[in-house]
């Protein structure tokens, strides 16, 4: 049976759904009719679904999810990619040049550490990803545990082409050197058969399988005491963190920063702004324009 527990402090959620069932927390990122797209507020909301979690005695495991046909498609960028650089003065994370990186990377380390809360909570994490994880979207889910993932969902990084770097750095952490540069030296998505091969996530699973599957796994966690779980997990975290996950995303999180606002960046969010960001991300992913060409590049 669902239950609610009054944890101090706790407030309602814009942006997601959270509730108990047994010994596991479940959040819900609820922005359906947006594939469960990343906007201002949503990693704000995620960090303190999780410290809530945490703060329950009762909860043993935390499951994250997405409502409706997709775990999540990244950020919100239409509205910031379409905007006018030069007349509205820049936008967030697209500023008028010459840029602030500063300014960039206090935006960009915030949203990256409320991800990371999912990594560095007391609790195990479990992600389960159904139609896309992409681009942000791929942030969250790899800052979880474990990752379960429906056969015909897809996961990947396409920003990596241009007008992105993955600020959570967990790819070759994941899969090792050579898959992770594969991954973002194409941009390109593979489904859940081929994630699971590679390592990038624990299991494929059957679509119509995923919720029986990530249950299954559940059960068998929460009937494990918490001091036992924050014991395996902190010993393997720690292992990651000493092989330089913290000083990755530091770098990765500036270089984020210059993807966007390099002379490629540029000209690709000019391209959005002139025949919209989804026919641009269109001829990014699919490698018909070269953003390097001077042509199309403007002059700084």
């Amino acid at each position: 049976r669902e239950r609610s527990r009054d944890i101090p402090m706790a407030k309602a959620f814009k942006h997601l759904k959270y509730f108990t069932k047994q010994r596991a927390a479940h959040i819900v990122l609820n922005r359906p009719e947006r594939l469960n797209a990343i906007c201002p507020g949503m990693p704000e909301e995620i960090r303190d679904a999780v410290a809530r979690a945490n703060l329950d005695d009762a909860v043993r495991v935390i499951v994250l999810s997405g409502a409706g046909r997709s775990f999540s498609s990244g950020y919100d960028l239409k509205d910031y990619a379409e905007a006018d650089r030069d007349r509205d003065g820049g936008v967030l994370g697209s500023q008028k040049m010459p840029w602030d990186p500063y300014q960039d990377y206090k935006f960009m380390h915030a949203a990256t550490q409320c991800f990371m809360s999912l990594w560095n909570s007391l609790k195990p994490t479990i992600c389960k990803v159904q139609g896309h994880a992409v681009a942000g979207g791929s942030d969250i889910a790899l800052c979880c545990d474990l990752v379960l993932m429906a056969e015909s969902a897809k996961i990947g990084y396409p920003p990596s082409r241009v007008w992105g770097c993955p600020t959570t750095a967990m790819w070759a952490f994941r899969v090792g050197a050579q898959q992770a540069k594969r991954m973002l030296f194409t941009g390109d998505l593979i489904d859940g058969k081929e994630a699971a091969r590679i390592g990038l996530v624990l299991e494929s699973v059957e679509d119509s399988k995923l919720d029986e599957r990530t249950q299954q796994l559940v059960d068998r966690i929460q009937t494990v005491p918490t001091n036992q779980l924050w014991y395996q997990k902190t010993v393997v975290n720690t292992v990651v963190e000493t092989m330089g996950l913290g000083t990755a995303q530091k770098m990765s999180t500036m270089f984020d920063g210059m993807s966007r606002h390099s002379p490629e960046g540029i000209a690709f969010q000019r391209r959005s702004f002139e025949v919209g960001f989804k026919q641009a991300v269109v001829e990014r992913d699919t490698g018909t324009r070269d953003w390097s060409d001077p042509a199309l590049t403007p002059k700084l």
